[in-house]
């Protein structure tokens, strides 16, 4: 009777064992189709800045040209008028002011680019499953740099941030979850609106809010639209999977989403989050 106790025992394990490698195989999956719908906005907003600094470059190739001929003619020219001549010629004062102004700009775009860069790898890396203290603030503006394309055209983004402790979770699956909520956010939006994140701290728990002022969702899905494959979207548009595999985020970080929406008015997702794990979930 023992042994087969024991051996229905390790049958069990073994489900569960295959059961979270096929869980976790789900969310990659899902976070690198999500990551592939985003991906001509994030090349978009990669391309913007190259643009620029690339025009810049041009500019800058022109503006040496200029300089060199300043440079080379004190060695030739015959006279200090000579000299001042062709530093009126080439404009010396505004092309020494636009420099200054040309290589702040392209600094300015080779950050944006870095930022864009490391969160797209933040998002397409495979993590361990393993539960550290983490910046949520930090977490939540990754999210926003990697979905920016998607939202700038459709809503404002308003950040109303409270004072967060870190918190013990695993930040690139909450990530995830805030940029499934962020693009169904913007999706829900019809011409140009508002989504609001905000973020509270409450005793041994933080809550996070994602509100939007979109369509709403009708009464009739809202006890639906955890469900896997449950989707409102037209075919092709979405997978119905994100809501699910967020809901399911957030148990395993033994917390809980809600989601409150008036049709017509807007939705807000709220999440909450313990400060820290319960010992056995840190030791999973």
């Amino acid at each position: 009777m023992m042994k087969e106790t024991a051996t229905a025992q390790s049958e069990k394990e073994l489900l569960n064992a295959k059961l979270e490698q096929a869980n976790r195989q789900l969310l990659q999956s899902e976070k690198m189709a999500a990551i592939g719908q985003l991906a001509a906005g994030v090349a978009h907003e990669i391309n913007n800045p190259v643009g620029y600094i690339y025009s810049n470059l041009q500019s800058l190739d022109g503006y040496l040209t200029d300089l060199f001929r300043l440079t080379d003619a004190v060695t030739t020219a015959r006279s200090v008028e000579d000299l001042q001549l062709i530093k009126k010629n080439i404009d010396y004062d505004y092309l020494r002011e636009d420099l200054h102004d040309l290589l702040a700009e392209s600094r300015e775009g080779i950050e944006r680019v870095k930022t864009i860069i490391s969160a797209m790898k933040d998002f397409s890396h495979i993590e361990e499953e393993e539960f550290k203290p983490a910046d949520l603030h930090r977490g939540i503006e990754t999210t926003l740099n990697v979905v920016n394309n998607e939202l700038k055209y459709k809503a404002e983004v308003v950040r109303d941030f409270d004072d967060l402790p870190e918190v013990e979770c695993i930040i690139s699956q909450i990530n995830q979850v805030v940029m499934n909520l962020l693009v169904n956010a913007a999706h829900a939006i019809e011409e140009f609106g508002r989504i609001t994140v905000r973020t509270r701290h409450h005793g041994g728990v933080v809550v996070i809010e994602l509100e939007d002022t979109g369509q709403g969702i009708a009464e009739e899905h809202l006890n639906r639209i955890f469900e896997p494959f449950f989707t409102t979207k037209p075919v092709g548009k979405g997978t119905g999977l994100g809501l699910s595999l967020s809901f399911n985020i957030v148990e395993k970080h033994n917390g809980r989403i809600d989601v409150q929406s008036t049709p017509g008015h807007g939705t807000c997702f709220r999440i909450t989050l313990p400060v820290s794990q319960p010992e056995q979930a840190s030791n999973d």
